[in-house]
């Protein structure tokens, strides 16, 4: 999309899209919650204040979203490669489902299953109580009472924004509201999605279209680079799929006779066994990645320590053998900060997964370290809840580190909307960037319509209070939705008012 003028949609379901109410469990057209205490109800003031909310989502829509870390293809169909990481998607290009992919396949997600396990509300115990070895089984045993089933299970999780994604996203692509819980409705659906994932990268392309989707960038393994499930289906959804690299994995190859390790050895050409080895490894990895076009690296380590790396010397590390915890942090202090020097070389992007798990040591302040260290190298800070205020300060003080709101609307879409009141007016603006963090393509769709109206909500309180133009008001939100990641990634093309 591009520097060009906003997309001509179909206006009118976007904003239908956007106001349903969800039997009895939905979410409403969201509250203009960060301006309501300023007028009174049924004021023509208020009426006033939602007609322009309405308005300027209605222009909105026709911005396209840069979508800067997104994990399609993480579903059961597409199957797992526990050997080389998790998923088949993230380490075998162009990989295609196992088996034909299901409703539940998108439902019972890896965000969605795993939430409902710790609420107790365990979807496959109950398939297995039934009799069946999945839910998808089940479904095809008999199809209402394993949604009954599911109703009510997920009764008290229906209001999550991990549902409500999927649902919204459903609805969006598909035309079928799933929150009515309507048998003949996810039947239709699940035929449908069927149909779209045999020939999974087209469908993937016209549901980008279809949600105003501009680019898409997808974390992978190593091993992606050199596996592939075809010729045919790498290149196609290379044609429209921009890679960063995981650097996570690295961190964990200090064990004897670590097999993932010496796979990588081999395909680089170097055994990593000491500083020097280790460096060549590591350089020659980056340089597959950017033979593969990559545009940056990425690493989750917050899920399982600190973002505090200190700078270790070659005489500190031990790099291999049974190592106890405090030399495993040396390790990965080490490995990390070889992986940051690559970056720094290159310029590459950085994204850091901030918050949202291991709470006690996620914070994202002590990056600032790196941040400083590797000037050249930026840091994308994604997700960033609980750490909201931390976030924002780096981003406001440090000129090569930021924010992307993305997998907040699926945590829950209030958080996005409190980062944005606070953000708005203390972090520049350039430094903010609204992708999505889906495991498939229609909870990324539904992620973007919350994205989108939250943005708007927040945006119609700064042109109240700062008396903004229209204009003005309107290039926030292209910059915000698009223009940013475009100029910090090198992608694509700029969307103009």
């Amino acid at each position: 999309m591009g520097k060009e003028n906003f997309k001509n949609l179909d206006r009118r379901k976007f904003i239908n899209n956007a106001s349903i109410l969800i039997g009895g469990l939905l979410l409403p057209f969201p509250a203009i919650k960060s301006f309501s205490h300023s007028v009174d109800k049924d004021t023509n003031e208020n009426k006033n204040s939602r007609l322009n909310l309405e308005r300027l989502l209605l222009d909105i829509s026709t911005i396209p979203n840069f979508c800067t870390h997104e994990h399609w293809g993480s579903i059961s169909s597409i199957g797992m490669a526990p050997e080389q990481g998790g998923f088949r998607c993230d380490t075998v290009a162009g990989a295609q489902p196992l088996n034909p992919t299901s409703i539940w396949d998108l439902i019972l997600d890896p965000y969605e299953n795993g939430w409902m396990i710790v609420a107790d509300r365990d979807p496959n115990f109950a398939a297995r109580e039934a009799g069946s070895v999945s839910y998808t089984q089940w479904w095809k045993n008999s199809p209402q009472e394993a949604l009954d089933k599911f109703k009510l299970l997920n009764n008290d999780l229906g209001m999550t924004g991990g549902f409500q994604c999927t649902r919204r996203g459903i609805l969006n692509l598909y035309g079928h509201d799933l929150g009515n819980f309507n048998l003949n409705d996810w039947k239709e659906v699940d035929v449908k999605i069927q149909k779209n994932y045999a020939d999974i990268f087209t469908w993937y392309q016209t549901a980008m279209k279809k949600a105003n989707f501009s680019e898409l960038i997808r974390p992978v393994h190593p091993e992606y680079y050199v596996q592939e499930e075809t010729n045919a289906s790498k290149m196609k959804e290379l044609a429209f799929t921009h890679t960063i690299m995981r650097i996570d994995p690295l961190l964990d190859l200090w064990q004897d006779n670590n097999q993932r390790r010496d796979r990588l050895a081999k395909i680089v050409g170097i055994d990593p066994s000491d500083a020097k080895t280790w460096r060549e490894f590591i350089k020659r990895l980056f340089d597959l990645a950017a033979e593969n076009h990559t545009v940056g690296i990425k690493q989750l380590q917050a899920y399982s320590r600190s973002l505090l790396y200190v700078q270790r010397t070659d005489a500190e590390v031990q790099f291999r053998g049974k190592l106890d915890e405090n030399n495993v942090l040396k390790f990965q202090d080490w490995v990390m900060h070889e992986c940051c020097k690559q970056a720094h070389e290159r310029n590459w992007i950085h994204q850091v997964h901030v918050g949202t798990n291991n709470i006690s040591e996620s914070n994202p302040l002590p990056l600032q370290f790196l941040a400083t260290r590797y000037p050249k190298m930026k840091i994308v800070m994604i997700h960033c809840w609980p750490f909201l205020k931390e976030a924002g300060w780096l981003a406001k003080y440090i000129p090569n580190m930021y924010i992307d709101t993305c997998w907040l609307p699926v945590l829950n879409p209030e958080f996005l909307r409190e980062g944005l009141n606070m953000w708005l007016n203390y972090v520049p603006a350039h430094k903010i960037m609204m992708g999505n963090d889906s495991t498939h393509v229609e909870m990324a769709a539904g992620s973007s319509l919350f994205t989108r109206e939250i943005l708007s909500e927040s945006l119609v309180y700064q042109q109240k209070s700062l008396k903004m133009s229209n204009t003005t008001t309107l290039m926030y939100a292209s910059d915000l939705l698009q223009n940013n990641a475009v100029r910090l990634y090198k992608i694509g093309k700029e969307a103009i008012v």
